[in-house]
């Protein structure tokens, strides 16, 4: 996924905004609803020059409990690139999805 936001109207005592950011995303089924993936977002700043590139492997498992499909997941990722200030080295992504039948 790509996607690229700027400013375009507002005060003009503003900073300007200029941002492109790629999330690639990747999975792979292991059977019995086990799977690994990966789903970091890549973050340039062009109009400051920063940018913050991690990557991240993780482990998911999807349960069927009745007539809800519940998915878990954990996805430590770690900074490969990175410039400017405040960057993370180290980002834990969790989350539980939910889908009703």
């Amino acid at each position: 996924m790509l996607t690229y936001r700027t400013d375009f109207a507002g005060d003009s005592d503003r900073a300007d905004v200029s941002v492109f950011a790629a999330q690639p995303f990747y999975i792979f089924q292991l059977g019995k609803g086990n799977y690994l993936r990966g789903a970091p977002i890549w973050v340039f700043d062009l109009e400051n020059d920063n940018y913050h590139v991690p990557v991240g492997l993780g482990f998911g498992k999807v349960i069927a409990s009745g007539s809800t499909v519940y998915n878990f997941f954990i996805e430590p990722q770690f900074t490969v690139l990175d410039k400017g200030p405040g960057q993370p080295q180290f980002q834990l992504f969790m989350a539980v999805n939910m889908q009703f039948k």
